[in-house]
């Protein structure tokens, strides 16, 4: 019984949305363009379960390129009309049409001249007359047996706030690049405008020794700098090996006297690099095509000397990976 009537009302939900594609018409495209063509801002406004749908379209609006946000008609009537600019458009949202607080607010959004959009399930509605455009998110049954509590209603709703959002982001040319902008403590944000020089160590942080330094300095260079490796530098202050814990794992077995040896000795050539300038997403990727777990940095390719290195852990910190 459980599982049928869960399933009752997704198909319904599901219809409500679907019967909204034949909707999606002259009136749709008049709304996209008004409010593309808005010099101020999207005001969201309803009440109960459509004000809470209202402020997830206000938020979807925002967050994608178009600034909005949502208004409480009740809070409106007592003053937070003030919040409301003339160049603003209204985006009212009201199942019946009738609901008294959006009556309350319509005659001080005609006396200052806002356009407004409405969402409304009767389009015969008083909402819906004072609109100019109206879009129809009528439903033919709630998903709630007693036909009370909004549901299939609300869905639909939700949905053509959607659409709108989608639709003005791709008018807009609104890519990932602007999302992260204004998501910047998201991971999408964080993997599209970090750069690996705000992640780098630099300075007494970077692991260097020479090419004539002994292994047991070697080891207290990686040891006291924490990385797990140390680059392997020429008197010219140019990069030409490094050296990991596993290389010292490997050395140890091979040379009985490895902490007399040199580290020009022990080191590894041509040791995998990122220009500082890389996003930190694109360093992740190089050290998972490489299978190792820090890049050296500099300022450009063809470069000889390191400005930084970035380790796997300073980017699973920052939330990148």
């Amino acid at each position: 019984m459980i599982i049928e009537r869960a399933k009752r009302v997704l198909r319904i939900e599901a219809e409500a949305v679907k019967k909204l594609e034949e909707r999606i018409n002259e009136d749709f495209v008049r709304a996209v363009e008004m409010i593309l063509k808005c010099e101020g801002k999207v005001v969201v406004t309803g009440v109960g379960k459509s004000g809470i749908i209202g402020k997830k379209i206000a938020s979807t609006l925002a967050s994608t390129g178009t600034p909005a946000f949502f208004l409480h008609p009740t809070e409106g009537v007592h003053g937070d009309l003030g919040m409301l600019d003339k160049r603003d458009i209204v985006l009212a949202i009201s199942n019946s049409g009738e609901t008294e607080e959006l009556s309350q607010i319509l005659p001080l959004i005609k006396r200052y001249g806002n356009k407004l959009i409405v969402l409304t399930g009767r389009t015969n509605s008083t909402l819906a007359k004072s609109g100019d455009v109206v879009l129809d998110v009528s439903v033919s049954e709630e998903a709630c047996p007693l036909g009370l509590a909004p549901t299939a209603s609300t869905t639909a709703a939700l949905a053509m706030g959607d659409a709108l959002a989608v639709s003005l982001l791709e008018k807009r040319g609104f890519k990932k690049e602007d999302f992260a902008i204004l998501h910047p403590g998201g991971r999408l944000g964080k993997r599209l405008l970090l750069k690996v020089s705000d992640l780098m160590h630099v300075g007494e942080e970077f692991p260097k020794v020479y090419e004539n330094t002994l292994m047991k300095e070697v080891l207290v260079e990686i040891t006291s700098k924490r990385l797990g490796v140390t680059g392997v530098m020429d008197q010219r202050e140019e990069l030409v090996g490094v050296i990991t814990d596993g290389d010292l794992r490997r050395a140890l077995e091979k040379y009985p006297d490895l902490l007399d040896r040199s580290a020009s000795e022990i080191m590894t050539r041509n040791p995998k690099w990122i220009e500082a300038s890389a996003l930190a997403a694109q360093a992740v990727q190089r050290m998972e095509e490489h299978s190792i777990t820090s890049l050296f940095v500099f300022n450009k390719a063809g470069e000889r000397t390191p400005v930084g290195i970035i380790h796997l852990h300073d980017l699973l910190k920052a939330g990148v990976v």
